[in-house]
């Protein structure tokens, strides 16, 4: 077997789009990524667990306190060389940017070495995305060395149209592989 090209840590939140990162993250392991998952429990009602252990061949991180994993999100932090969340929701991104920390995302963010990228990649409606607080935070969330994604322009799931969208996946498998040739 040949050696991981890079450890990335693969986080999903509550958002329809989940569909696509599952995509993301296929594309990673097949080019030699090693990949770990962290998903809120929200995410788990887009997508179920076996699917990203199917794809990873890695159990699915969902709670801080889970039997053999309480330790984990430290752990995780060390093992690393990228982390992204991705789709992100307006919740984890001012939940992050408060520096709450009430489930395993955003406890392991509160771990993270800042030495090491970390990605964003937002999917919400135009309306969450341009509220004061959620701009507050992105803002925040930057000026701590987090790189946030840009966002798709079109169709969302709530039925209107704007930016919001979660980008296609090629375009984030792109962003992390960018990050790997620096």
């Amino acid at each position: 077997m040949s050696k991981s090209k890079g450890n990335i840590l693969f986080q999903l939140t509550g958002s329809i789009a989940c569909y696509k990162a599952c995509g993301v993250v296929s594309k990673l392991v097949q080019d030699g990524f090693e990949v770990k998952t962290i998903c809120s429990e929200n995410a788990l009602k887009f997508i179920g667990r076996s699917t990203l252990e199917g794809l990873t061949h890695n159990p699915v991180y969902v709670d801080t306190f889970e039997e053999k994993f309480a330790l984990e999100h430290i752990e995780i932090v060390k093992w690393l060389d990228l982390a992204i969340i991705c789709p992100a929701t307006a919740n984890i991104i001012n939940k992050l940017a408060a520096g709450i920390a009430d489930d395993y995302i955003s406890t392991t963010f509160l771990a993270f070495d800042f030495a090491k990228p970390y990605l964003i990649a937002p999917a919400m409606n135009k309306n969450m995305l341009n509220h004061p607080a959620t701009k507050k935070s992105i803002e925040t969330l930057e000026s701590w060395g987090v790189k946030i994604l840009k966002t798709g322009y079109g169709y969302q799931a709530c039925g209107v149209e704007g930016e919001g969208r979660l980008l296609e996946p090629a375009e984030i498998f792109g962003a992390i592989k960018d990050e790997f040739k620096k």
